[in-house]
């Protein structure tokens, strides 16, 4: 396995879980906009937006995609924590006032670097699953 420092909670196995959860607002649609430029009707013009399949305003994908990346930074595999790939089906779009929650499991960790293999999803509060994929990080040692 890598050194231990390099994983700042211990090496994690496989199966293991982690989960964090918030509320979208409206303003996280403004800060997102500020930083990426989208600014893309289904976000900003009701009007518009109530007549896709969509159904009303909806955040950016880089917004329910964001507790992803506090889930890996954060709880598992934890700080150092870097996304080297994912891949992400959007299932489902969020809105704001949404509580979101994003979960993660081990599926495997190589013992020559500290790389871990994530199961990922995104769920809604009402149990919808959002976002469904996969990712591979690197914890970095930043102790």
């Amino acid at each position: 396995m890598p050194a231990p420092s390099a994983w700042p909670h211990g090496a994690p196995t496989v199966g293991d879980r982690a989960e964090m959860s918030r509320t979208v607002e409206a303003d996280d649609i403004v800060r997102f906009t500020d930083m990426s430029g989208d600014r893309n009707p289904l976000h900003y013009d009701a009007e518009a937006a109530a007549r896709t399949r969509l159904g009303g305003i909806v955040v950016q994908g880089g917004v329910t995609t964001a507790i992803l990346n506090a889930v890996v930074a954060e709880r598992l595999p934890g700080p150092g924590t870097v996304f080297l790939e994912t891949h992400w089906r959007f299932l489902a779009p969020t809105k704001p006032g949404d509580t979101i929650t994003g979960e993660v499991v081990v599926t495997s960790v190589r013992d020559d670097k500290p790389i871990t293999t994530l199961d990922t999803r995104v769920v809604r509060d009402d149990g919808e699953v959002l976002i469904d994929g996969t990712a591979v990080c690197w914890t970095f040692d930043v102790s």
